[in-house]
């Protein structure tokens, strides 16, 4: 199995952004230059362990979340990665969130009948 580099960078950039950080704030946090760190998100470089490792503290996420869309049991890290975002909810909250995905589902296949149809 051959390491996607570009939906590395692009779960990276993803995160980035979702935390409101810069490029250059990211780089300053993981002791990687900006021009690396943009390198790395469009996916025109391979990143080392080490940097991955750096990238991984500096958003404060594991390392297994920036490569799941790499990982043969990325379905796994999805399903805790929505158990973690669980923990702190109260019992309203998870009622209503679970209505939520359900709904989702729902609509997602029927999207998928209408589309492969």
């Amino acid at each position: 199995m051959e390491i996607d580099y570009k939906l590395i960078g692009k779960r990276i950039r993803e995160e980035r952004i979702s935390q409101n950080l810069s490029q250059q704030t990211l780089a300053e946090i993981s002791n990687i230059s900006p021009t690396n760190i943009s390198h790395i998100e469009r996916g025109a470089t391979k990143l080392s362990l080490p940097t991955l490792i750096s990238i991984a503290n500096a958003l404060a996420v594991s390392a297994d979340f920036l490569l799941c869309d790499s990982l043969v049991e990325a379905e796994r890290i999805y399903i805790d990665e929505i158990n973690c975002l669980l923990l702190d909810c109260n019992p309203n909250e998870l009622k209503l969130i679970i209505d939520i995905m359900k709904s989702i589902k729902t609509s997602l296949r029927r999207y998928n009948k209408v589309t492969k149809s």
